[in-house]
């Protein structure tokens, strides 16, 4: 598991910045001193960045040089060229804004939410917390253009309103390249005129993933703890639908939502036939399932035959679905195709059964966090109990 945070010593003076990391050979600074140089064992620091950063060592300033050397923990010496980081001189905090070699960046903007699911890994929190799209708009500029794919979560993100669509525009003016995944509850694309001024951004490759959790309006509205939620978000859906959104439909497994997994499926197909993509996904530990995890935990195997029937009738619908954040040992072998490595690799892991299984590579793995439960049938494979290639099994980079 990669951290993304870490601790230096604190200075009472300066606000917090941004800057790209620069490792190795020195290059130009970035117009508006926006670097940072990583410093080698024994370096001098070269002239002109606006921070430095030590892995280790004693290192030397260059003559007339007056900037901080700042030491960077140990679970942060993976930093590279291109990565991005803010540093809070007040708080002596190195917070990993952009990862330039991962698949796996994402942007969470705010921490406020308008609902409250029951399994919520990132729970709301009120108060302000205009400094995340502040970073991020600092951000966005040192970004590699090549990126492949950059994710936007909260909380809820249409809640920053006219923030957020300032960061579609960012993305659209620096990243043209880069397709953008936004999470979010759906609730306010009830509201056309929402919907239009996303429309009219016209970014080139942009994704809105909206969970659905029932085919029956007050069973949605329970798990988000909202009344009213269902409504609002399937009209969200057929707004944006309306507006040429591209959309993926979310359902996160859990006991309050797997026993009518093939009913939701065909109300999906009967009634959602445009969304792109369907994506059911296992518990992620955190959060409030710590809090429900009695009332929500189900074994992965005891719902195998709900999850098999609801990708039977997605797939006759020739609607693209996926299975994410499950083990390939609890998933019957004809979904295997359709199972994806979905978790972060800054939040996966595999634990020690797994060493001995000979499609490992092939597997999603776990959460750091599902230590607290698993399932009881996790088992490694042997090489001749498999017969045939897991040619569907691929990552799939949009789950942040």
């Amino acid at each position: 598991m990669i951290k993304l945070h870490g601790k230096m010593p604190k200075r009472d003076d300066g606000e917090p910045f941004v800057v790209r990391v620069v490792r190795g050979t020195p290059g130009s600074p970035l117009a508006g001193d926006r670097e940072a140089y990583i410093l080698g064992p024994d370096e001098v620091a070269p002239p002109g960045y606006r921070a430095y950063l030590s892995a280790g060592g004693a290192h030397l300033q260059s003559p007339g040089q007056t900037r901080v050397i700042w030491p960077i923990p140990e679970e942060l010496s993976y930093l590279s060229d291109g990565d991005i980081v803010r540093i809070n001189p007040k708080t002596g905090e190195l917070w990993v804004v952009y990862r330039r070699s991962s698949p796996f960046n994402a942007m969470l903007l705010t921490e406020r939410c308008n609902s409250n699911c029951l399994m919520c890994s990132q729970p709301p929190k009120a108060g302000d917390d205009s400094h995340l799209v502040k970073a991020y708009l600092d951000a966005i500029p040192l970004m590699a253009p090549d990126s492949a794919e950059l994710g936007i979560t909260g909380g809820e993100p249409t809640l920053l309103g006219g923030s957020l669509l300032q960061v579609l525009r960012a993305c659209k003016e620096h990243l043209p390249d880069t397709a953008l995944h936004m999470l979010s509850n759906g609730r306010l694309f009830n509201y056309l005129s929402l919907c239009r001024e996303f429309e009219a951004i016209d970014h080139p490759d942009f994704m809105i993933g909206i969970p659905l959790y029932s085919d029956i309006p007050h069973r949605h509205d329970f798990v988000v703890q909202a009344a009213g939620a269902f409504d609002q978000t399937v009209r969200g859906i057929m707004n944006l639908a309306r507006c040429g959104q591209r959309i993926e439909i979310r359902m996160v497994l859990h006991r309050e939502t797997v026993d009518r997994l093939p009913q939701f499926a065909r109300f999906v197909a009967r009634n959602l036939p445009f969304v792109e993509h369907i994506a059911l996904m296992g518990l992620e530990m955190m959060g409030y399932v710590k809090m429900n995890l009695e009332a929500l935990w189900i074994d992965p195997v005891d719902y195998r035959q709900q999850l098999r029937q609801a990708v039977d009738v997605l797939r006759q619908h020739d609607l693209n679905v996926s299975i994410y954040n499950h083990q390939l040992c609890v998933l019957d072998r004809v979904l295997w195709p359709v199972a994806r490595k979905s978790i972060s690799d800054w939040k996966n892991e595999y634990i020690d059964k797994c060493r001995e299984c000979a499609i490992q590579d092939s597997c999603g793995g776990f959460f750091a966090s599902s230590s607290l439960r698993r399932s009881a049938h996790i088992a490694a494979f042997q090489s001749h109990e498999v017969c045939s290639p897991i040619a569907g099994v691929k990552k799939q980079v949009s789950n942040v």
